[in-house]
């Protein structure tokens, strides 16, 4: 299970001392972008912050962009120069694991920050077995939507196919 990170300065979980700046250490950052963002956007802005990361880092595991509705609503302040908040009930979720040098790590959670396109974010402390887990999970869930999906467009073709012999019948 991933641990949510004590501080900053990589402060190790299990000692509470600190990491060394040197020591490879395995985060995931899970990030909600902008639902206004057009779908092309969304994709853009993960691969603009994949990049990012793979330029500092060894990426593990990743989850794409997928609009989602949110259990509540995220507020958040506008622009510097727009008094309004906004008010957020869908966002679009990815996820990236990766592995990296304490030091390079502030610099991601400091870009991810930065970018306006992210409406909120969590960095957490995990380990390589746990991260590939959740790929396989992700992937297990899709394939048994897809089956979902296709088992209902079948009941919806056997209905119809009932209704047009009923009433070819007739």
């Amino acid at each position: 299970m991933a641990k949510k990170r004590s501080d900053e300065q990589g402060e190790d979980i299990e000692t509470g001392l600190p990491a060394q700046a040197g020591e490879a250490r395995v985060y995931e950052l899970g990030f909600h972008l902008d639902p206004g963002l057009a779908t092309e956007e969304a994709k853009s802005a993960y691969q603009a912050i994949r990049a990012l990361i793979g330029g500092k880092a060894s990426i593990i595991a990743e989850g794409e962009p997928e609009k989602v509705a949110l259990a509540y609503t995220i507020s958040r302040a506008g622009p510097s120069d727009a008094r309004a908040r906004r008010d957020f009930d869908s966002a679009y979720f990815a996820w990236i694991a990766y592995e990296t040098p304490v030091a390079a790590h502030g610099e991601i959670v400091a870009a991810a920050g930065a970018d306006a396109r992210i409406i909120r974010f969590i960095d957490l402390t995990t380990d390589k077995d746990t991260a590939r887990a959740a790929l396989e999970r992700a992937e297990l869930a899709a394939k048994v939507s897809e089956r979902t999906d296709e088992t209902t467009e079948a009941v919806a073709d056997d209905v119809a196919l009932d209704a047009a012999l009923e009433s070819a019948t007739l």
